[in-house]
């Protein structure tokens, strides 16, 4: 299937998903300190998007063989099973060295853990993706530092979206900025179209060669998610549950990720928070 122009109709109901997404992560803010555990915050987060939101969450049980969203006598959708080896947890915890896909548990988060929240809400059939690094207590220089850097090189990346962009200039862009900061870019994970389905056309990756890719069109929407190490790019896998990423050489990882609407002359932040300057 090839890229999915939205017509107006659908772009509004990403714009409700969107901010619902964005939500999520101001909601958790204040939840996050010494001693929580990433399983709870997911209980939380499950909780403000089920019940409060109306919405569901799409990496609850994503990619298992069974997609199963029972509903209260309220008619709302209630905590689902992941079966058949998918996804377990209705958000992402990525602490420290674990990259991407996290799994949310019992582990008591200690002051200095830096660690990527990635939420993705369903609301009336429409995704809103997007995720924040957050900071136990003090972070330590060097995290601070890779957490500032990650989130520039994805403002450098949004301010390039419009029409007649082209996604290999979009991805250059920020793997020199992150590497001019003497960091790597994971290759092996990047940013996707989203609407109706959670992973779409195109992909988007946050390294490529300028004038080359795919030329940005109006109603296009798509994420942007630049996953940036201190030190190596190259990751491996946790046979044991298999989802989670983590960096060969376990050194620090960030990442930061907007879904975004290609408008008539520029782009649109469909999971922009409160805090931020779009």
């Amino acid at each position: 299937m090839g890229i999915q122009i939205k017509t107006p109709e659908e772009i509004e109901k990403m714009r409700v998903a969107g901010r619902l997404a964005a939500e999520v992560l101001e909601m958790i803010g204040e939840h996050v300190k010494k001693g929580v555990t990433t399983e709870e915050l997911d209980q939380i987060c499950h909780d403000h998007i089920v019940h409060k939101q109306g919405g569901y969450p799409a990496t609850l049980n994503y990619g298992g063989s069974i997609y199963p969203v029972t509903l209260n006598e309220e008619g709302s959708p209630t905590q689902a099973v992941a079966t058949d080896g998918g996804f377990p947890k209705s958000v992402c915890t990525s602490v420290n060295d674990v990259v991407c896909h996290g799994i949310p548990n019992k582990k008591p988060l200690r002051n200095g853990d830096i660690f990527n929240l990635d939420v993705t809400v369903i609301k009336d059939g429409y995704h809103g993706d997007t995720s924040k690094m957050f900071v136990v207590g003090e972070p330590t220089p060097q995290a601070k530092k890779l957490i500032q850097a990650t989130q520039e090189s994805l403002y450098l990346a949004i301010d390039m979206v419009k029409p007649g962009a082209r996604l290999g200039d979009i991805g250059y862009a920020i793997q020199k900025y992150a590497e001019g900061k003497g960091y790597s870019i994971v290759k092996e994970y990047c940013g996707h179209g989203i609407g109706a389905k959670f992973h779409e056309e195109p992909q988007v990756t946050h390294y490529g060669r300028p004038g080359t890719g795919v030329v940005l069109e109006e109603g296009m929407t798509f994420t942007i998610e630049p996953m940036v190490n201190v030190g190596k790019r190259h990751v491996k896998h946790n046979k044991k549950d298999g989802w989670t990423v983590l960096t060969k050489d376990r050194s620090l990882s960030a990442q930061w990720e907007h879904t975004l609407l290609v408008t008539s002359n520029g782009v649109e932040v469909l999971t922009r928070r409160e805090e931020e300057p779009f």
